[in-house]
C-alpha cells in the first residue's frame, strides 16, 4: 500500500507508559464486562499485542460455492498480512445458521469475535450483554478512535447499534450511501413491454392492464400460451404498499400500526385474488424457490417480478446476453392506485444492518481485539474490505480506487458476483464501511442504474426504525408472532387462490386478535418509545 498503516501498528506497539495510564484509567472497564475484578488481568489485556482471533461468521452462500473459508478472501488476507494477526474464522454449516448460533451461544466458551444478528439472540442484544455473552463497546470507545468519530458524525448511527439501554453491541457494517440501502424492487420485461407497444406500469390499474397482455399476446413469441404475467410471494411488499398496508408492523405519527389486519390489507388481497383468478400470477407462486425462479426467468416465461439490482437484474441479464440478446429486465416504480403519487412503501435497508462484529465474554484479549476491529474503519482499512490489494484487485486512478480484470472479468471465468466474493468484503457485511466507490463500480449497468433511482422513490415516513423487544416480553412476543404468522400467512394463501372467501376477511383480524396480535402492537409501541429516547 502506498500509505503507511499507522493504526494497525498501534494494535501492536502500545508503549509500556501509555499501557500503565490506560490501565490506570480503564481498569475497571472490563470488570463490567467479563466480571474479573483482578487489577493483573486488566494490565495483561491492555498490554499484550494481539497475535490471534477465533471469528465466528456466517460464510456467504455465493462464497461456500468457491471457498472453505473466509480467510481465503483476498481483503482478509491482506488485513491479517498487514498486522500479523492471525485469524481463525469460524462459519456454521449451510443453512444453520440459527441452529448454530443457538448451540454455541448455549456454551460457555465462545470465540473471540462473534458476527451475527445479536437482536435474534433469546431475548435481543440487551439480553446477550447481560448474560456475559458479548461485551458492549461503550467503554472501549477511547480504544476505537475511526468508530467514535463515525458515531460522533453520525448519531442515528449509534441509535441503530445501541442497546435501549444504551450499550453499543458490536462492530457494525454501515452503509454511508442511501443509494446503498436500495437493492430490491419491482421488475419487468421490458423487451415483451416494446413488443407489445406498452409503457412500464405506475398504478396498479397500468399494472392489470399489462399483466393481462402479457397472458393473452404472446410476447415470449413462442405460440404457447406459457407466459407467466407476474411471479411474486403472497403479502409482496412491493404490491401490498401500494394500499397503505405493508405485510408487516409500520407507525403513523408515532402509532405503531399492523398491516394484515388493516382495511387495505383486504383491498390488496382482493386484487391478488383476481389475479390468481385470471392466471396472471403464477399458479405455483406459492411454492416456487430460487431455484425454480431462475429456471422459469431463464426459460423466458416471466414477465414481471421483484428483484435485486445485481443478483437479479444484473445476474439475467448477463445469463442471457449471449442466447437472447434482446432480452431486457428493467425497474419500474412501487406501483400506487392513484397516478402521479408518491409511493410510501419500498424496500430500504437500513443504514446499520442489524448485523454486528461482537467481542465476546470469552475474549482475553479485548482491547487489542478493539483495536484491530477499529482499524478497519480507518481509511485504510475501509480501502482493503473494499477493493482487496493494490495492484492486485484495484488501482488507484487519479487517486480513485478503480478494480482490476481479476474482479469485473475474472479469469477464472467466475460471474461478477462471486468474484467480489473471492476477492473483497464490500459486497457482503462485516466491520467496516461499504464504500460508495464500491457500489458504483459494482452496478454498472444502465438499467440497474434506473432501477436504483426508481427504488429510492418511496417517501418511508411509515417504515419502522430498527427497535427491540423488551428482555421481560421476549418470550412472550416470539410466542404470540410465531401463531400470529402461521395463521396470517395460511390464511393469505388461502384468500389469494380464492379457498377462503374474502368475506371472511373480518373473522381472519378477529382470529388474529385473539392470538394476541394486540398485545403485540403494545410490545412494538414500547419498543418504538425506548427507540425514539435513545
Amino acid at each position: 500500500m502506498r500509505r503507511k498503516m499507522s493504526g494497525f501498528a498501534a494494535v501492536f506497539i502500545i508503549p509500556a507508559l501509555f499501557a500503565i495510564a490506560l490501565a490506570a484509567c480503564t481498569g475497571g472497564e472490563s470488570t463490567r464486562s467479563t466480571g474479573s475484578t483482578s487489577e493483573e488481568q486488566d494490565s495483561t489485556e491492555q498490554t499484550e499485542p494481539l497475535t490471534k482471533i477465533t471469528y465466528w461468521v456466517e460464510l456467504f452462500p455465493d462464497a461456500a460455492a468457491i471457498m472453505k473459508s473466509y480467510g481465503e478472501v483476498t481483503a482478509w488476507k491482506e488485513i491479517q498480512a498487514k498486522t500479523g494477526v492471525q485469524i481463525e474464522f469460524q462459519h456454521p454449516a449451510q443453512g444453520q445458521l440459527g441452529e448454530q448460533f443457538n448451540l454455541m451461544v448455549a456454551s460457555n466458551k465462545l470465540p473471540d469475535v462473534v458476527e451475527y444478528g445479536w437482536n435474534s439472540y433469546p431475548g435481543g442484544a440487551r439480553k446477550a450483554i447481560r448474560d456475559k455473552k458479548i461485551i458492549p463497546l461503550n467503554d472501549y470507545l477511547d480504544n476505537a478512535p475511526n468508530l467514535k468519530k463515525l458515531l460522533e458524525d453520525h448519531p442515528e448511527w449509534r441509535k441503530m447499534m445501541s442497546t435501549d439501554d444504551g450499550d453499543i453491541i458490536g462492530f457494525p457494517f454501515i452503509r454511508e450511501d442511501v443509494t446503498q440501502q436500495v437493492f430490491l424492487g419491482p421488475a419487468i420485461r421490458k423487451d415483451w413491454l416494446d413488443k407489445l407497444n406498452l409503457a412500464v406500469p405506475t398504478t396498479i390499474d397500468e399494472w392489470y392492464t399489462v399483466l393481462k397482455a402479457f397472458k393473452e399476446q404472446d410476447p415470449n413469441g413462442n405460440g404457447a400460451a406459457d407466459e407467466i404475467p407476474i411471479l411474486i410471494p403472497a403479502g409482496e411488499l412491493a404490491f401490498a404498499g401500494a394500499f397503505g398496508t405493508p405485510n408487516d408492523f409500520y407507525q403513523e405519527n408515532n402509532t405503531v400500526k399492523y398491516g394484515p389486519i388493516e382495511p387495505g390489507f383486504k383491498e390488496y388481497l382482493a386484487t391478488m385474488n383476481q389475479w390468481y383468478k385470471e392466471g396472471l400470477l403464477d399458479k405455483d407462486f406459492a411454492t416456487t424457490d430460487s431455484k425454480m425462479k431462475d429456471a422459469k426467468i431463464t426459460g423466458n416465461q416471466v414477465g414481471s417480478t421483484v428483484l435485486f439490482l445485481n443478483g437479479g437484474i444484473g445476474k439475467y441479464m448477463d445469463l442471457m446476453a449471449q442466447s437472447q440478446p434482446e432480452f431486457q429486465i428493467v425497474g419500474t416504480p412501487y406501483p400506487t392506485l392513484n397516478p402521479g403519487a408518491k409511493p410510501v412503501f419500498g424496500y430500504l435497508d437500513n443504514s446499520v444492518t442489524g448485523i454486528f462484529a461482537a467481542v465476546t465474554g470469552s475474549n482475553k484479549n479485548v482491547v487489542g481485539t478493539v483495536k484491530f476491529l477499529d482499524d478497519l474503519y480507518s481509511e485504510e482499512g475501509k480501502l482493503i474490505m473494499n477493493f482487496g490489494k493494490e495492484g492486485e484487485t484495484y488501482t488507484l486512478v487519479d487517486g480513485q480506487p478503480k478494480y482490476t480484470d481479476a474482479v469485473l472479468k475474472n479469469p477464472d471465468g467466475l460471474p461478477i458476483s462471486q468474484a467480489f466474493r473471492k476477492h473483497i468484503m464490500g459486497a457482503t457485511s462485516g466491520p467496516f464501511v461499504q464504500d460508495v466507490r464500491h457500489t458504483e463500480q459494482y452496478t454498472t449497468k444502465p438499467e440497474q442504474k434506473e432501477a436504483m433511482e426508481l427504488w429510492s422513490a418511496p417517501a418511508h415516513e411509515k417504515r419502522m426504525p430498527p427497535v427491540s423487544i423488551a428482555v421481560e416480553d421476549s418470550s412472550r412476543y416470539a410466542s404470540i408472532m410465531t401463531d400470529i404468522n402461521t395463521y396470517k400467512d395460511e390464511m393469505i394463501l388461502k384468500f389469494i387462490i380464492g379457498a377462503e372467501p374474502l368475506d371472511k376477511f373480518d373473522e381472519y383480524v378477529k382470529a388474529l386478535k385473539g392470538l394476541g396480535i394486540e398485545e403485540a402492537l403494545l410490545i412494538q409501541q414500547a419498543g418504538l418509545e425506548r427507540y425514539n429516547n435513545r
